[in-house]
């Protein structure tokens, strides 16, 4: 079967260099999924940063580089263009695609720096011109499939609240980490409760001058906590999930599962026990979007897992988180 044609713009961290990473579940980068797949084919590559496109033509023995997407588009003619730029650029990208016949656009998270930008890329998705899949890449992650299997088959229980935490070093604005960082956590949320996330309230707090958001919210009727903050010297990120009968952790690097059970304290009482399971060694996150995205190539009525839409919907959210952070 003939291979798909990829193309990368953007040669940067989620690009290729954090394949780089000896910690990190492979792979890990755009790159490094389209040289795993054996469906596809690296065929160029982009970026106004000469050095950048030497260590990236060098790492994927890729000689088609160019620092003009126009140009890139135009030899190589790609089936699958992966958008691996900074938000602000990614509404003019998507549009350069449209003349190039290109099946498929993967556009990393966020979707673009404001949802007035995200309904216009989302409008071009719906409009069948190009597909356009969202890398919010815990739709693909193993351990994520995992929860959302318990939730809707309610293993342990209705699910009735989540409590979710998201640090992100010392030193970064809250601003920043809730559109950059904040949008997998908001996605993930939509995902796992197949519900669009809804703000009710804001409030801003200092604590030794470091800046924390408290947004409460719900998904169709479950309550939503997510905490956003600086000021630790390591990240963090975390959903709690309250069942009737258990409880879920998950997060980097976490995977937990508790059941309601016979209290080994009180008597006449139910605690909640945490089970022998161990969160999956391979989860498969950057695999499995590839692959999303593969098969939208090869079916046009397929539906990506994680679509424009659903990157238009996380940034209405943080939009309105941002409004309001405005006002106070």
């Amino acid at each position: 079967m003939k291979k798909i044609r990829c193309c990368i713009v953007g040669l940067g961290r989620i690009g290729s260099i954090l394949e780089e990473d000896v910690l990190r579940e492979k792979p890990c980068t755009h790159a490094g999924a389209i040289a795993q797949n054996k469906d596809c084919l690296l065929v160029g590559g982009c970026d106004i940063d000469k050095k950048r496109c030497e260590l990236f033509s060098k790492r994927w023995n890729c000689p088609s580089i160019y620092t003009n997407f126009d140009d890139l588009l135009r030899d190589t003619l790609p089936d699958i263009v992966h958008i691996a730029t900074p938000p602000e650029t990614h509404l003019e990208i998507v549009e350069k695609v449209l003349p190039y016949n290109v099946k498929v656009i993967i556009c990393e998270k966020p979707l673009a720096e404001n949802a007035q930008d995200g309904l216009k890329i989302a409008g071009i998705h719906n409009s069948g011109m190009v597909k356009i899949l969202i890398n919010h890449e815990r739709r693909y992650s193993k351990d994520y499939k995992i929860v959302k299997k318990h939730i809707d088959e309610k293993d342990f229980g209705d699910l009735l609240s989540i409590y979710s935490k998201l640090y992100m070093g010392r030193s970064r604005p809250v601003n920043d980490i809730l559109l950059n960082d904040g949008t997998h956590l908001v996605d993930t949320i939509q995902f796992l409760t197949s519900s669009k996330l809804e703000k009710v309230k804001t409030e801003k707090f200092f604590t030794s001058n470091k800046e924390s958001l408290l947004i409460i919210g719900r998904a169709g009727e479950i309550p939503v906590v997510l905490e956003i903050g600086s000021g630790r010297n390591h990240i963090h990120f975390e959903l709690d999930l309250s069942f009737s009968s258990g409880r879920i952790r998950i997060g980097n690097g976490l995977y937990e599962e508790y059941s309601s059970g016979k209290s080994p304290y009180y008597e006449e009482m139910n605690s909640l026990l945490k089970a022998d399971v161990a969160r999956p060694k391979i989860t498969g996150y950057f695999t499995n979007m590839l692959a999303d995205a593969v098969q939208c190539v090869r079916d046009k009525s397929r539906i990506p897992l994680s679509s424009a839409e659903d990157g238009y919907t996380v940034l209405s959210f943080i939009d309105s988180v941002k409004e309001e952070y405005r006002e106070n």
